[in-house]
């Protein structure tokens, strides 16, 4: 068994953290590629390794697969046993529907508040698209722990695949300043003492 995970700058790129995380929760080891962002090659660096000139990308034993989601799925498949997905249909539906909201959703809230973990700054303007996205993810954090969360501080109670998709949104919220509700800050400080965060966090501080 053999994985690669193509990875952006850790300081920016929210999806390779989230699959990232992927890969800690199975517990595989693998090893990473990084390629630098924002520079006068990266389109061409990326291409070499991803067919849709984007990352993530994780290298199988079978062949690569290129999104940030499918990733996610397919660890979880092949690694049951550390149950990415929460326990139970219904969670796991509710687990996979805000997911595939965060994978296509709060453009506003991405435009505005682009990750960036050496950030700590607010903004001077919240423009009002952003607060509706921040609203709508705290209802989700509320929902979700509230129904699924008794059994411990993430979304789902254990680590799941929605704590790493929801990960580089409370990166994003901690790093501008966003005043939240009580039990959403409470869930922020989870994401920052996940110490598979924390390790990719670490990591990010470093870089030039």
């Amino acid at each position: 068994m053999s994985f690669e995970l193509v990875i952006g700058d850790k300081t920016y790129s929210s999806w390779s953290l989230r699959s990232a995380l992927a890969l800690e929760l199975a517990g595989v080891p693998y090893d990473e590629r990084l390629i630098r962002l924002n520079r006068a090659d990266t389109h061409e660096r990326i291409l070499e390794h991803s067919p849709s000139g984007k990352v993530p990308l994780l290298k199988t034993e079978e062949g690569p697969i290129w999104d940030t989601l499918a990733i996610g799925e397919y660890l979880a498949e092949r690694f049951p046993e550390a149950h990415l997905w929460p326990r139970g249909q219904y969670a796991r539906a509710i687990a996979r529907a805000v997911c595939a909201e965060m994978h296509s959703g709060f453009v506003p809230l991405r435009s505005h508040m682009p990750m960036d973990l050496k950030r700590d700054q607010a903004l001077d303007v919240v423009p009002a698209e952003v607060l509706a996205d921040i609203q709508r993810i705290v209802e989700i954090w509320q929902q979700c722990r509230t129904q699924f969360g008794q059994d411990g501080p993430y979304l789902f109670g254990h680590a799941s695949l929605a704590d790493a998709f929801f990960a580089p949104v409370a990166s994003r919220l901690r790093s501008y300043r966003v005043a939240l509700p009580t039990d959403a800050a409470a869930y922020v400080d989870t994401i920052y003492q996940w110490p598979a965060f924390k390790r990719w966090l670490e990591a990010a501080l470093e870089e030039s």
